[in-house]
Parts: C-alpha cells; structure tokens; sequence
C-alpha cells in the first residue's frame, strides 16, 4: 500500500443497498475491529453518478488504485443505453479488475441444496467476453442478423488461471470446471490453454477439468469437496448466483474484484454484497446484512496487517455464529432484523478480540 495509514474506499450506493453498507460500516469500525484503517466515502449513488456524468466513479477509482483497498454498496444501473451504465463494469474497467471472486459456504442450521457441504469458490474473469463486446444488426425482417466481436487476452486468460491454483492450493481445494473449449477452441481455448499450463505450475493441486455444462450438472452431486471453479466471464456470472444459491441465499456471502500485479499478487481489492439494490425492502429494517458484513470481513484480509487479519476472522466467525445461534433475517426464516443482527455480530466481534487479546493471541 502507498499511505503508511490504510485507507478504505467506500462507495456509496442506492437504497437498500446504502442501508447495508451502513451495517457494514458500523462493524468494521476501528470502535470495533480495533483495527485502525481510516475511510474516504465517494457518492456512487444514481444521482450522482448522472450529476457527474461518471466523474465520481473515476475518481473513486483512481484512490482505489493508490491505496488499494475499496468496499462498494450495491448500486443501481438504468436500463436506458444512453444513461450513465453500470458503476460496476465502469470500476473494473478502471482498476484493472481481473478476477471476481465469491465463495459460496455452509451457513449453519441452513439445509443447502444437494446435499452440498464443503466450500466452492467461482473464480469470475472480470472482463472480456460478452460484456465488453462489439455488436451490430444487419438486414431487415426475418433476414436481420445479429453480429457481435468478442475478445479474451492471453494475461487475463493467465491471471485468471494462476490466482485460481494458488486460491485452491490455500484453501486445500480441487480445481474444477473450465470452459466449453472443444466447441470454441480458438477463443475459449485459449482460457484452456492457460488452466493446463497453470496445473503444471502447481502439480500438487488436484486439477478435475470439466466442460462447463457438465460443470453445472456434476455441481448436483458434490458434497464434502472443496472446489474453486474458474470461468469466463459470462459463464461465471451465471454460475457464482447459482453456487450462492446452493447455499441458502445469495446474501449469504461476499464477492470481491481483485486486480494483480505483474507477479499475479494482489494489488487492489474491491468487496461488495452480490446482490441488488432490493428497493422494496427499503426502509423496512428486514433485508439480510450478511454478505455486506462478510464484504467489510474480506477488504480487511487485504489490509495486510496482523490485527486487521484477527478483526477480519472475527467478523467471519461471528456472523455464522449469529445465525448458527438463531439470529436470523426472514430470508433465512429468523424473525431478526437487520440492525438486530449487526448489533449481535458487532457484540460477538468485540468479545472475540477481548479474549483472544486476553490469551495472547
């Protein structure tokens, strides 16, 4: 990091999802982490961004580039082309965001989909393929035709690929999955070309490729083994919504847009909740806070410092014990409310620390 202090970046968003970056701020207070991080607040909201024209994106972006470190509330984006877009594309576009990561893992007393127990991480590749493509229509009537130009570099392709053997090699996982390359063996196999390399790498990484409709399919039978999935871009926005789900809710976790530096180590991270603005829960004080929690837990992993390490397992295991104890949304069938559980998250994170400074730890 370039400031001797750590500084956070924090995005402001829209409706529900401003509520919740709220909860989230108030447990990774330096109050409550003792974990002493400053923070420096940008204004993503809809109306901003169109009174800047994007302006506050960029430059919230260029802080995230020299300090390193951003959380981001959810966001709206207009459905109209002409409009100011997705803040979300716009970042990444902006950090050099490779990889989105999200984990999809037992949340206790919660009975999962398929029987599935043990941890899957989707390694998303963050840019290229059809979200950054060239299309156009031709002719008219039935005889119009749709074209599009996608493109998918060999660095991205490698970053992608090596983030995810090293992830799998710390998190004691299997590698699984990859792309449909024997159908596009020239764009997607590139993406192939990149996973095969990268198992040499790492030989002691178990390494199960698979094409990635039976990627979906095998995921109905897993249980007990830990996976890391890298797709393509579109292919992993389909699939971490879906491994989210497996688990009881897709606010059940965290997701995180890491960009690398010319060694594939990390050098800026950027953490929000996976889902929406959800603006009929506005105002109502019953969404699930949980995976915006779980955000502010995971930047505080990229602080890289000893007591924001402590602070950021604190709040991991305190918010699955919240839940594991009965302190539950209704989404999860609880009747807690959103505030409610950020104050027994803030309360179990705080006695936590206590005693681990108290044993030495």
């Amino acid at each position: 990091m370039s400031e001797t202090k750590p500084t956070i970046i924090v995005l402001k968003g829209d409706q529900t999802g401003q509520e919740l970056l709220d909860e989230a701020l108030r447990v990774i207070d330096p109050s409550v982490t003792r974990c002493d991080v400053d923070f420096e607040f940008y204004d993503l909201s809809l109306e901003n961004r169109r009174a800047t024209k994007n302006g506050v994106v960029r430059e919230a972006a260029t802080r995230i580039l020299e300090t390193g470190l951003g959380i981001k509330a959810a966001t709206i984006t207009p459905g109209n082309p002409d409009d100011v877009g997705s803040p979300n594309a716009l970042l990444r576009e902006l950090v050099d965001g490779q990889v989105i990561l999200r984990t999809g893992r037992r949340i206790p007393k919660i009975t999962p989909i398929a029987g599935v127990n043990a941890p899957i991480a989707v390694v998303r590749m963050a840019v290229d393929g059809e979200y950054s493509e060239k299309a156009w229509r031709e002719g008219e009537g039935l005889d119009e035709v749709a074209w599009s130009t996608r493109k998918l570099s060999r660095r991205t392709c490698r970053a992608v690929a090596e983030f995810t053997f090293r992830y799998a090699k710390r998190t004691n996982a299997t590698v699984f999955g990859g792309p449909k390359y024997t159908v596009s063996p020239i764009y997607e196999g590139m993406f192939q070309e990149e996973l095969e390399a990268a198992s040499k790498r790492y030989p002691d990484v178990e390494y199960n490729p698979q094409l990635i409709d039976a990627t979906y399919a095998l995921l109905l039978e897993t249980s007990g083994e830990s996976l890391v999935i890298p797709a393509l871009n579109r292919d992993g926005d389909n699939l971490s919504d879906l491994v989210l789900k497996m688990f009881g809710t897709i606010a059940g976790a965290e997701s995180t847009i890491l960009s690398f530096d010319e060694n594939f180590e990390v050098k800026t991270a950027v953490t929000e909740a996976p889902h929406g603005t959800a603006p009929s829960l506005q105002g109502k004080n019953i969404a699930n806070p949980m995976a915006m929690i779980l955000a502010g837990a995971a930047i505080l992993r990229y602080v890289k410092r000893d007591e924001a390490n402590r602070a950021s397992r604190a709040i991991y295991e305190s918010v699955l014990e919240a839940v594991q104890s009965g302190i539950r949304t209704t989404d999860l069938g609880g009747q807690s409310s959103t505030t409610a559980f950020t104050d027994e998250v803030i309360r179990r994170v705080q006695g936590k620390l206590e005693v681990w400074e108290s044993l030495g730890q």
